[in-house]
């Protein structure tokens, strides 16, 4: 075997054992996708958040600790 093919052939054993991806990073699908469900998770959270129980219970929240005497 040649110097140069002993160095070489660990390598590519190396590779291939590990498995290295063909497509590295996402393509302009995967952002889109990616996008839609953030702003989805981002609507339903304002949602929850600005639903009455909650501006209710944090409301409540802020007056009792102003209204703490020491």
């Amino acid at each position: 075997m040649s110097p140069a093919l002993r160095f070489v052939r660990p390598i590519t054993t190396w590779r291939r054992r590990v498995g290295t991806p063909s497509d590295d990073g996402m393509s302009t699908a995967e952002y889109a996708i990616g996008t839609i469900a953030a702003a989805a998770f981002g609507a339903l959270l304002y949602t929850v958040v600005s639903g009455d129980s909650v501006v209710g219970a944090l409301t409540d929240l802020v007056e009792r600790a102003l209204s703490v005497s020491f």
